[in-house]
């Protein structure tokens, strides 16, 4: 989503159809924000407005629901194989895998886990 309110041209062609596309229903992982809010802390990410304005308004805006986390989720996450080492991917895996959800990505370690990798 970061790549999409901020237009970065990283983000693939088919990335954007499927953002921009009223047709889909898109969700937000409350570990999204809780990376985002880290980074952005840290200087690693920089925006006008702190983290817990902007995404807020841009879920909104782009009618972007939030997927929080839960349980089953945190707990999947633990039993995942040591692929991806960032924790934050791993929650995203767990709760794609729990609530049978694809993950609009680039990262090359995603598809290790049997889950839809969509770019």
């Amino acid at each position: 989503m970061i790549w999409w309110i901020t237009s970065d041209e990283r983000l693939s062609s088919r990335a954007m159809d499927l953002i921009g596309s009223h047709r889909n229903l898109l969700y937000w992982s409350v570990a999204g924000s809780w990376e985002v809010a880290i980074k952005y802390k840290l200087g690693r990410l920089v925006f006008e407005n702190p983290p817990e304005n902007l995404i807020p308004a841009e879920l909104d805006r782009n009618q972007i629901d939030t997927l929080p986390i839960f349980n089953e989720h945190a707990l999947l996450a633990g039993q995942l194989p040591l692929h991806h080492k960032d924790p934050f991917d791993r929650m995203l895996v767990a709760q794609a895998k729990s609530e049978s959800l694809g993950i609009i990505s680039d990262d090359p370690k995603l598809p290790l886990y049997d889950v839809d990798v969509l770019w």
